[in-house]
């Protein structure tokens, strides 16, 4: 008979006696307080009412709240809704945790009501079998709103980049099939003069740039087509609203770098020991600014660092452990236990904008040669496509943490050989030995010379 072993309990897996919880909506919040009963020992009081979703009226809560020294406040993630509850709470000083929908599912056989969800709610918190959601602070908040909205309009003008090569193939002009992308100068300048009334297919060959003039009669073929009025004018319109998207983009590149570089948390040491915006970008300095850290990261740019700042925070003191992070960002599988057997389950949805920002970066490192690019290369072969970019994602989280973690740690790429470097020789020698004697071979072998 094995030995017990003992699980340790979570932070948050603690019995409270003053607990509340609020069941949000969009226009009002159910709320709920569960405190010892002032005049009948042993047992627990249970108070409903509802609260209007305002400013005041949370506010006014929140006092209420307090006189009652409740030790925790739960509210259940719907939508948006939960933000002017969770924020002004947390500014008036109490303890507030989000927890998914997914974890507060009603229990079998309970009528659904607000008012009981609400009590059901403070019932979960009471008992500590909630698991917060992670919440950064508000500086990281501002910061994220900012990166989040730079994302969805780069999408957007890529979305609009898609719809101009459309337009052009409409047109027949296909060179699209000879340039690398419609964002090049060269291309950017062939499309203006076709709107400007151009459509000697060699005039607009000549604009190209760079390394595209070596393309001259390719692109002679691929811009004589049937560019007409009509096309002229949406190209027009479509290249109006790229050019838009990307005044935006820029603005919200310099005010992301405004706002990291405010952050103390962000920032580098130079070698006289000075801290502050701007520090710690000279050669041999021992702190690097957080975004310089990740910058230096296999597959991952200065854009990915910021999103990815944004999105986990600076302080890895919510994830005790890598395995924590990358839990949290659901990029482990599951692991499913059911008696003698093991099997992984779904990983889960995660945090869309911080994987995009990692698939990315796993996407860009799978093509190099290095200690990434060899990991993906490596299973790959066995795996597929998806689990190796995940895999690769996974490793790049990890690195993260140790980086955030330790300011003054710096990333030191091991390189593609790293994995042959750790065979075990001789256990792969007499491996394939009995694979050939299994083959009926007689094997001698002679040391290289």
């Amino acid at each position: 008979m094995r030995e017990p072993q003992e699980i340790p309990d979570e932070e948050y897996e603690q019995v409270l006696e003053r607990v509340a919880a609020v069941d949000v909506a969009k226009a009002s919040g159910m709320a709920c307080t569960r405190v010892p009963h002032p005049e009948r020992a042993g047992r627990r009081r249970t108070l409903v009412w509802e609260v209007p979703a305002t400013t005041n009226a949370v506010l006014e809560l929140a006092d209420d709240l307090a006189r009652e020294r409740i030790q925790k406040i739960t509210l259940e993630a719907t939508s948006d809704y939960w933000r002017i509850w969770f924020y002004l709470l947390e500014a008036a000083g109490l303890e507030v945790q989000l927890v998914k929908a997914h974890d507060v599912k009603q229990a079998p056989g309970r009528p659904k009501t607000d008012k009981l969800d609400a009590v059901w709610l403070a019932k979960l918190t009471e008992r500590g079998m909630l698991r917060p959601s992670f919440v950064p602070p508000a500086e990281i908040r501002n910061l994220r709103d900012y990166t989040r909205l730079r994302t969805d309009l780069t999408r957007e003008r890529t979305r609009y980049y898609a719809r101009l090569e459309k337009l052009l193939e409409d047109a027949l002009i296909k060179v699209s099939a000879v340039a690398s992308s419609l964002t090049t100068l060269s291309v950017r300048d062939m499309i203006e003069a076709l709107i400007a009334g151009e459509r000697d297919p060699k005039v607009l060959a000549k604009l190209a740039r760079g390394r595209m003039k070596v393309k001259y009669n390719a692109l002679v073929e691929a811009l004589t087509g049937r560019f007409d009025a009509h096309h002229a004018e949406l190209a027009r319109m479509l290249l109006d609203q790229i050019d838009v998207l990307s005044a935006q983009i820029g603005t919200l590149t310099a005010r992301i770098e405004e706002l990291i570089a405010a952050i103390p948390a962000a920032q580098g040491v130079d070698r006289d020991g000075t801290a502050g915006p701007g520090a710690g970008r000279e050669p041999g300095s021992p702190v690097l600014p957080a975004v310089d850290r990740l910058d230096e990261i296999t597959g991952i740019g200065r854009d990915s660092a910021q999103e990815i700042i944004a999105e986990i925070g600076l302080d890895m003191g919510c994830f005790p452990t890598p395995g924590h992070l990358v839990s949290w960002a659901k990029l482990s599988p599951r692991t499913v236990q059911s008696g003698a057997k093991n099997r992984s389950g779904p990983a889960g949805k995660g945090n869309p904008y911080l994987k995009g920002a990692l698939g990315e970066a796993a996407a860009a490192a799978a093509r190099t040669d290095t200690f990434l690019g060899e990991r993906y290369r490596r299973i790959v072969r066995h795996r597929g496509k998806l689990k190796a970019l995940v895999a690769v994602a996974r490793s790049i989280l990890v690195i993260v943490w140790h980086l955030l973690t330790n300011r003054a740690a710096r990333y030191h790429d091991l390189g593609p050989g790293y994995y042959a470097g750790r065979i075990d020789k001789d256990r792969k020698t007499r491996s394939h030995i009995h694979q050939l004697e299994a083959l009926g071979y007689t094997v001698t072998l002679a040391p290289a010379a």
